[in-house]
């Protein structure tokens, strides 16, 4: 175990020296309000994530959602491994879209559903000097596919999707 641990710590090193890692993550909120019986819920994501630049057009990473709400107790768990390709790449303002294959998982207040989604999501980054990078992620394009678990629906959607549900914000730091 610890041999493994030790290779583990030096390949992790190993990147860092290069310069070609990056951490960070996003945060989302949106809020759903009902007029018909007046239940308000406000949503929230935690996107931890952490990549690796092969070069200036291509890198590569892994996204780990959380995303609970006020109302209702539905809490969702999601990985999101993902490739990403520049369109732009200057000093200022980088255009990227990531191709993703995710897997998310909802549960409690009777809730178990299961989530797979393909597809690409377009993004921004902003340097913002030194090693730190303001993004944002906006829309999805592709296919999604839901299972609820306790009552054995199952719904497929192909599509784009842009709305103030799927925009997230936040800073990577570049190693």
């Amino acid at each position: 175990m610890k041999k493994i641990f030790m290779t583990l710590v030096a390949a992790v090193m190993a990147l860092c020296v290069n310069a070609q890692v990056y951490v960070g993550g996003g945060v989302g909120v949106y809020n759903v309000s009902d007029d018909d019986d007046d239940d308000d819920a406000t949503f929230f994501k935690f996107v931890p994530e952490v990549g690796y630049t092969f070069n200036d057009n291509w890198a590569a990473g892994v996204a780990f959602g959380w995303e609970g709400a006020t109302d209702g107790g539905k809490k969702t768990v999601s990985i999101n491994p993902y490739a990403r390709y520049t369109f732009t790449n200057n000093k200022v303002v980088n255009v990227f879209i990531d191709g993703s294959i995710g897997y998310s998982h909802s549960y409690n207040a009777g809730i178990d559903a299961d989530g797979l989604e393909i597809g690409l999501k377009p993004g921004v980054a902003v340097n913002l000097g030194g090693n730190l990078s303001f993004v944002t992620h906006v829309g999805f394009i592709g296919y999604q596919h839901a299972k609820d678990n306790n009552f054995k629906d199952k719904t497929d959607v192909w599509g784009v999707d842009v709305d103030g549900r799927n925009i997230t914000f936040g800073l990577y730091y570049n190693f």
